[in-house]
């Protein structure tokens, strides 16, 4: 088991400290393809998912152009969270990086293909706006301990928060702690629509819970916004059939809600995939910490994993 070597990849800094977890780095033990509508774009994707060495973590492959699902590739995009490399992007990828963060696929080739061969920009299926469809695929192919390219099997490390850490931006804000495990909690307030109002959500992410609690919840949005983003070359796929939608008048427009706070779950779900792309050589992305966002977005997402990233680069 190749340990001594993972761990000395993985310089820790006064903020960070690589820990092993007593597991191996895993894979998936068979490939899944799933093909759907996005979005924002509206056009046809298709996604299919191999099995990766260990040590390589998590990529996407582009019209042969290999892109690390990590933040030095993440640029700033609306709604969604967005791989950039090349001049090649991958939009909406939070979801489908957050199944795979939360059922431990540590390692794996991710091939994205439009319908159409020119296009330089793709999306992640939509689905139903929730992660069940990647949760459900993983449980059905199951996952297997990963091998390097020499046949090895190598240790699975954590990166563990050493002191308290925050990020804000205007009245958002995220903050970190130290803790023996990781904890998350979400709050968001939309005052001007009282069927959403102020909601909290507190999971072990990591657990049994994110599959009942977490993947099954889909994003949202105001009703009064959406023409604005559509304005903006947005949600040109977005129906009733992969969002709930909130009028600040009339309310939910498409009932019953999964849970009554699943735009605040949501949240979560989508922190999990942005977390997810601190994530190095098949490491665990997530900080050992108990962390805790208000208000936030897939932009404070990004600046939060950034900022980490970037003083842990500062100080190795």
């Amino acid at each position: 088991m190749r340990l001594s070597a993972a761990i000395n990849s993985f310089k820790s800094s006064n903020l960070i400290s690589w820990k092993t977890t007593g597991k191996l780095q895993q894979t998936l033990a068979g490939c899944i393809e799933l093909s759907g509508k996005t979005l924002h774009s509206g056009k046809v994707s298709k996604v299919k998912i191999w099995p990766g060495f260990a040590g390589e973590g998590r990529y996407f492959e582009f019209h042969s152009n290999l892109i690390p699902a990590s933040i030095d590739f993440v640029r700033e995009s609306l709604l969604c969270t967005t791989l950039c490399k090349d001049g090649y992007k991958i939009r909406t990828v939070e979801h489908l990086l957050s199944a795979l963060e939360a059922k431990g696929i540590d390692n794996c080739r991710i091939q994205i293909q439009s319908l159409d061969s020119e296009d330089t920009e793709v999306e992640v299926p939509i689905f139903d706006g929730s992660a069940n469809a990647w949760v459900e695929a993983i449980e059905q192919v199951g996952r297997k301990e990963a091998l390097d390219r020499c046949g090895n099997n190598v240790e699975k490390l954590a990166p563990y928060l050493s002191e308290p850490f925050y990020v804000s931006r205007n009245d958002s804000f995220m903050v970190a702690f130290p803790a023996s495990k990781v904890h998350i909690s979400c709050g968001i307030d939309f005052p001007k629509v009282p069927a959403i109002g102020c909601q909290w959500f507190s999971s072990a992410a990591l657990d049994d819970s994110y599959e009942k609690h977490i993947a099954c919840s889909r994003t949202f949005c105001i009703y009064e916004e959406a023409e604005h983003m559509c304005s903006m070359g947005l949600i040109k796929g977005g129906s009733l059939d992969n969002a709930i939608v909130c009028s600040a008048i009339r309310g939910w427009l498409n009932p019953p809600l999964r849970f009554p706070d699943e735009p605040c779950r949501h949240k979560v779900l989508d922190l999990i995939g942005d977390l997810s792309l601190f994530a190095r050589s098949g490491s665990r992305g997530i900080p050992m910490a108990r962390v805790i966002s208000f208000k936030g977005g897939h932009s404070l997402n990004a600046d939060f994993v950034r900022r980490l990233s970037g003083i842990t680069a500062q100080e190795t």
